[in-house]
Parts: structure tokens; C-alpha cells; sequence
């Protein structure tokens, strides 16, 4: 964890409400770490998801929420921020596999950038399978396939792509999983563990006080006994988790 005091360079809007903000001066990031921001007027810090690093620049997507969001969707180039930087023990892009499916449900998809960058990098195929609710809410999809991953859609009311969840676009698809990352909510997840038996990382979206593992306001239940999301996670094993 470092502290830094990162300034903005651009928030800009993408698609309905989410938001690009790149922050330059901060250390290099892991894909499936987060970032803390510190926000005029609240207690506690924001954690939120890095998208992207790359050249000194971070790259945070996030939808606006509640406060915290609201209030980072109206900084302007040029404001800084106090900043927790590299939280979360991050994905472990090394494993062994030929062919990695990134399943992202809604802003769970923001993560996965980084992670389908360091796969590709290793050699690996990489297909991203998102899921949202509507067609308008679908995003980086072009970002995604400017780096050569493929992108599958999945919408609740079918106005893009598959019509269901991710779980119904991998069926359909026929896409091989020889290993799967995944980020987005715990019923989404779930659904992915019973429909495959892949090896899996997963990464949990959880309430976080602190985000460095003191308050342990964070702590979840897992086959190991009592782990931190944000000190110990975000990132687990499939077999780690208890549904």
C-alpha cells in the first residue's frame, strides 16, 4: 500500500453512468487491485476497482452509486486526490491455461481490462463474456476488442446480445473455459460456480471501511476460516468461497 496525492487528468462520461477518471503520479497497479480515494466531506474512503494502468496514468470506471460516486463524477481535471494505492492482493494472471473466460457482471466488468492485458501478453485467449441488464448499459466493449479479446454480451431483457445472463452466453457460445475470472455480484457468481466446473479466481465486492485489513468491517466466511476482503482478497479461488 502507498499513499499518494494523485491529481486528475480527465473524468469524462462513457455510457449512462459510467465514468472515466485517469490519475497520473501513482505506482504501477495489478489487475483485480483497487485504489482508496479520500473525498471532501465523507468519513470514510471510496474503494474503487482499477480498469487500466498504463504510462503513469490509472484508469478507474465506475458507475455512480451513492455520494462518494456522485461527488467523483463532478471533479474536474486538475483537482487532487489522497490516495491509497495498490490495495487487494489482485488477480494471479499466471496460472496455466490456453483459453481464460473474464466474466464481468455490470461495473464487475471494469476490472477485467487491466486482467485481459496481462493474459494476452502471456499468450493466452482471451474471451470476456459481460452481463447487464439493458443494451444501453453495455461498455468498453470496443476497448476490450482493441486489444484482441473477444466480447460476448449477455442482457436481462435481450436488446444486446444473448438474452439471460452470463451463465445462458457461455452455454450458447460454446466458448471454451479452461479457466475463469470473474467479478460482479455474489448471485451472478454463484450461478457461474454451478454451471462449471472450471478452476476460477473471483473477485468479491464487499462494504469496506478501511480497505487495508485493520477495521475488519470487511470479513467474510471462507473454507480457510475468516478472511479480510480487502487485505486477503479481493481475488479468491472458486474453492475458497462459501456460498
Amino acid at each position: 500500500m502507498q499513499q499518494q496525492i494523485l491529481t486528475v487528468v480527465s473524468n469524462r462520461r462513457l455510457c449512462g453512468n459510467i465514468f472515466e477518471m485517469k490519475l497520473d503520479g501513482c505506482a504501477p497497479c495489478k489487475a483485480g487491485q483497487f485504489v482508496n480515494l479520500e473525498l471532501e466531506g465523507l468519513f470514510l474512503r471510496r474503494p474503487i476497482s482499477v480498469c487500466d494502468w498504463d504510462n503513469g496514468t490509472l484508469t478507474l470506471d465506475y458507475r455512480v452509486v451513492g455520494k462518494g460516486t456522485e461527488l467523483m463524477s463532478r471533479m474536474i481535471p486538475g483537482e487532487k486526490i489522497d490516495t491509497l494505492v495498490t490495495l487487494g492482493n489482485g488477480f494471479d494472471s499466471s496460472v496455466e491455461c490456453s483459453s481464460a473466460v473474464l466474466v464481468g457482471g455490470g461495473i464487475g466488468l471494469a476490472p477485467l481490462f487491466l486482467l485481459a492485458k496481462e493474459l494476452l501478453a502471456r499468450g493466452r485467449k482471451v474471451t470476456v463474456v459481460a452481463g447487464f441488464k439493458t443494451g444501453d448499459e453495455v461498455f468498453n466493449e470496443d476497448l476490450f476488442k482493441s486489444v484482441g479479446a473477444d466480447f460476448i454480451v449477455a442482457t436481462e431483457d435481450g436488446s444486446r446480445g444473448c438474452k439471460g445472463f452470463v451463465t445462458d452466453a457461455i452455454r450458447e457460445s460454446g466458448v471454451l473455459c479452461d479457466y475463469i475470472f470473474a467479478c460482479g455480484p455474489m448471485p451472478m457468481m454463484k450461478a457461474l460456480c454451478a454451471a462449471t466446473d472450471a478452476p476460477a479466481q473471483l473477485s468479491l465486492e464487499e462494504r469496506m471501511g478501511c480497505g487495508f485489513g485493520i477495521c475488519m468491517g470487511c470479513t467474510c466466511k471462507t473454507t480457510l476460516g475468516a478472511k479480510r476482503v480487502c487485505k486477503d482478497g479481493p481475488v479468491f479461488k472458486r474453492e475458497e468461497i462459501t456460498w
